[in-house]
């Protein structure tokens, strides 16, 4: 299961985004997605600041959720870079419960966390009319380079007998959990794709690191709040910038770059049901 707490929201979402669909299948027709076949939706006006996101296979429970939030969450992209939505798409907040009907579970188990997601793209078409596109504009971005002394960490080596990990079944992953970023077989790409979530901001991979690479990076999150409580820095846990450049041997560095943004065309209110 798949839960989303809103203090780990962004978090969640920069290690959501590592795992892309293989690329060995890339050459081939992609096969369809299942499709939530009951769909309800009601308004949530308790006014909580709390928000839950919990998906199992075939079963999707939203909790007090703004329609910014499922399309982020649906397409992958930071809410910062959802364009010409109204207002209320923001404040409305609403409970949504979807399910497939006679599921196959090994079939929804075999999908990577984009996939998943994706799943909720038809259900937003269809009751809340989202039309959308996407643009590449220029935008500041930061870009993640070696330090003098970097890189830090190892490159990734394979078990005797274990899959590809650039392959279906291959063991790369990264786990963010609190303050604790722990990855597997990850390459830098992904690494950059996780710390556009953490600075909300789109990092571009400049390391020129080509393989798949081993590593755990300490941090203490830009005002971070856990559960409520505030996250405080402590000597082991420096902030993402420091932690970055200690630890691993890289650092951001600000510049300009290509930017996808989705751009909405058409939204509206849905039905209750």
């Amino acid at each position: 299961m798949t839960t989303i707490h809103p203090t780990r929201r962004s978090t969640l979402l920069a290690c959501a985004a590592l795992l892309l669909a293989a690329t060995a299948h890339a050459q081939q027709p992609a096969a369809p997605l299942p499709t939530y076949d009951v769909v309800s939706i009601h308004p949530n006006n308790t006014l909580s600041g709390s928000t839950r996101m919990s998906i199992d296979p075939g079963v999707l429970k939203f909790t007090n959720v703004t329609l910014k939030q499922m399309l982020s969450y649906a397409y992958r992209i930071r809410e910062g870079l959802i364009e010409d939505l109204p207002s209320w798409a923001e404040s409305a907040h609403f409970d949504i419960e979807a399910k497939v009907v006679d599921p196959d579970i090994k079939a929804l188990e075999a999908l990577d966390r984009r996939q998943t997601a994706a799943m909720l793209i038809p259900m937003l078409a269809e009751r809340f009319g989202a039309k959308v596109h996407t643009e590449t504009k220029t935008l500041p971005v930061y870009e993640l380079v070696p330090t003098k002394d970097g890189p830090k960490f190892k490159a990734y080596v394979a078990p005797a007998g274990t899959p590809d990990p650039k392959g279906p079944g291959g063991p790369g992953s990264m786990n963010i959990h609190n303050s604790d970023m722990m990855a597997t077989g990850i390459p830098m790409a992904s690494l950059a794709e996780s710390l556009s979530g953490l600075v909300d901001k789109t990092v571009l991979d400049k390391t020129g690191l080509p393989g798949i690479y081993d590593f755990e990076l300490k941090y203490t999150p830009d005002n971070a709040r856990m559960n409520g409580a505030a996250v405080e820095p402590t000597d082991q846990a420096p902030n993402i910038y420091t932690a970055l450049q200690e630890q691993l041997g890289l650092k951001l560095v600000a510049g300009k770059g290509p930017v996808i943004t989705l751009i909405v065309d058409q939204i509206k209110q849905p039905t209750e049901n």
